[in-house]
């Protein structure tokens, strides 16, 4: 499919128009991030699960350990 001549060099303007403002964000974007950012990811009742399941089975892994004498 052959494109334009007049659509590739607008293409390419934008490119380049584009080229110096990469990675740079905006205030709009920013507080938005930042708002994010300040959120939990992970809710309180998911992380006190997860905690009991690793301090459980470590002690159990422990206690485990000391009635079989060792390793």
């Amino acid at each position: 499919m052959v494109a334009s001549k007049r659509l590739q060099n607008a293409k390419s303007d934008k490119f380049h128009g584009n080229i110096h403002k990469r990675g740079k964000v905006g205030e709009e974007q920013g507080t938005e991030k930042n708002k994010n950012k300040s959120a939990l990811a992970v809710g309180p009742v998911m992380l006190g699960f997860f905690l009991f399941v690793v301090v459980g089975s470590a002690i159990l892994q422990i206690i485990r350990t000391a009635t079989s004498g060792g390793l």
